[in-house]
């Protein structure tokens, strides 16, 4: 089972102001803070995403085939979350829009450090 997710940060107060905005928008906020780590999860519940200063100390870089997919409750909050990434320095990476399946809502960017962020909303 799938506890949290761990992305690399160069910049963590960056990332955070970043991050403390992007996942507000699916009622996500910071659960826990450290010298070199910032937790989110849901309001009141305990942290499943982090950004973080490599441990190594050495920069953080982006995974290739790597992406974070984030579930949205509808199609306008796709269309939110990724508006609201590339509005605060992010990158488009697919716009929202249909595609995969018939139902499927869904769109991709980068984070401020290059890291793919996948959001989508299919109904069940």
């Amino acid at each position: 089972m799938l506890l949290g997710v761990c992305l690399g940060t160069n910049d963590l107060s960056r990332a955070a102001e970043f991050y403390d905005h992007v996942l507000a928008v699916l009622g996500m906020e910071r659960t826990m803070e450290v010298d070199n780590e910032v937790g989110y999860g849901p309001a009141g519940g305990q942290s499943c995403f982090w950004i973080l200063e490599p441990f190594d100390q050495q920069p953080a870089t982006r995974g290739n085939g790597t992406q974070v997919t984030f579930q949205a409750s509808n199609n306008e909050m796709v269309e939110k979350f990724h508006q609201t990434v590339v509005m605060l320095g992010g990158t488009d990476d697919g716009a929202p829009g249909y595609r995969y399946r018939p139902h499927y809502f869904g769109a991709y960017c980068l984070d401020l450090d290059g890291n793919k962020l996948h959001i989508m909303h299919e109904p069940r």
